[in-house]
């Protein structure tokens, strides 16, 4: 899939991949796609909670061996 920005929150536990997440997103333009890699296991319920929050819709999501993979759409 094609992005605009992608951000690595590898390594880093909730809340910081949604932090970096809405940070990055704030400086985007609407309709454009974030990338974001992580590594929490939470980190799939707080996307969708934070995409239902805020609108901001999740394209997909995907596990490749304990990494999770994020495309998020900005509204």
């Amino acid at each position: 899939m094609q992005f605009n920005k992608e951000i690595d929150a590898r390594g880093l536990n909730c809340p910081l991949p949604i932090l970096k997440t809405k940070k990055a997103l704030s400086e985007m333009l609407s309709g454009q796609v974030l990338h974001v890699l992580a590594t929490d296991p939470g980190s799939v319920r707080d996307f969708q909670a934070f995409s239902k929050q805020t609108g901001n819709e999740l394209l997909s999501h995907e596990v490749h061996d304990r990494e999770f993979e994020y495309y998020v759409k900005r509204k």
